[in-house]
């Protein structure tokens, strides 16, 4: 009796269980010249934050720091689609909108491959649009919310620039420029860096004068941590070698103290607190 011999399938190899190593995969075979493969591999390992939670570091530092290990399983996961749309909110607010559609493509490309190797089910980016123009900017907050935001547990160097912010009726960045040296604080006012006079109310002043107590030199505000050598000397505080806030930092701060009081749990942005004329 003769035996039917079947000769075997040809099995390809199998899923990796890393994201990183997917994305290393998926690049050796996708058809992309030498610094379309490097700005690709960038776009790609800056969402390896946001699938686990994450916030992806800001500026040139975010090109070299090593991102976090993520298994690629958790593309499938239920929550990932609402944490690649609220990072693609959060990237529009810093990054131009070209880098941004470009970061979103390279995603769903690399998405789009894996499904067809069945690597993983679902693409948590469908549904989700590539930005054709700036969007409406989100409306500035009620009493009712900057009552529950001036009454939520905020640190002093956060509840002081929220308030001088409202008060003032000036741009986060303006405010950011300040240096103690520029305030006066029994007039309450100071002469911002573009010539404009900020001027504010009683409760405004005593938190600048609880956050510049003892200093009269340097950024009002100042970072969390020590600036890294090289840092301008204009933008360091000379007692406590920490640095001017970022726009970025500020904005990410407050986003993430307002989760909380935002219904639909995305937070505010800075510039909800500039009030309708």
């Amino acid at each position: 009796m003769n035996t039917l011999t079947v000769s075997p399938v040809p099995v390809g190899p199998p899923a990796p269980v890393e994201y990183a190593v997917a994305v290393d995969r998926y690049l050796t075979e996708a058809e992309l010249g030498v610094a379309s493969r490097r700005v690709y591999r960038i776009s790609l390992a800056g969402w390896a934050w946001p699938l686990v939670g994450r916030t992806p570091p800001a500026g040139v530092s975010r090109r070299k720091a090593s991102p976090p290990i993520v298994p690629l399983a958790l593309l499938d996961d239920s929550d990932a689609g609402r944490r690649i749309a609220d990072a693609l909110a959060w990237r529009r607010q810093s990054a131009q909108l070209r880098t941004v559609n470009r970061e979103l493509s390279a995603l769903r490309s690399a998405i789009s491959w894996w499904q067809r190797r069945e690597w993983i089910a679902s693409d948590p980016t469908a549904g989700l649009e590539q930005f054709a123009a700036r969007p409406v900017a989100a409306r500035p907050l009620t009493d009712d919310q900057l009552a529950a935001l001036f009454g939520a547990p905020a640190g002093l160097r956060e509840q002081a620039f929220w308030h001088l912010l409202v008060d003032a009726q000036q741009t986060a960045d303006a405010a950011l420029g300040l240096d103690a040296g520029a305030i006066d604080l029994t007039g309450r006012r100071a002469r911002l860096q573009n010539g404009q006079l900020a001027e504010w109310g009683a409760r405004t002043g005593e938190l600048l004068g609880w956050l510049l107590a003892g200093r009269r030199t340097g950024p009002v505000f100042l970072t969390d941590r020590r600036a890294p050598a090289g840092t301008a000397s204009g933008d360091l505080c000379p007692l406590s070698g920490r640095s001017r806030m970022s726009y970025r930092r500020a904005a990410e701060i407050f986003t993430e103290h307002t989760r909380a009081l935002d219904p639909d749990d995305r937070g505010w942005m800075l510039h909800q607190l500039r009030r309708r004329r």
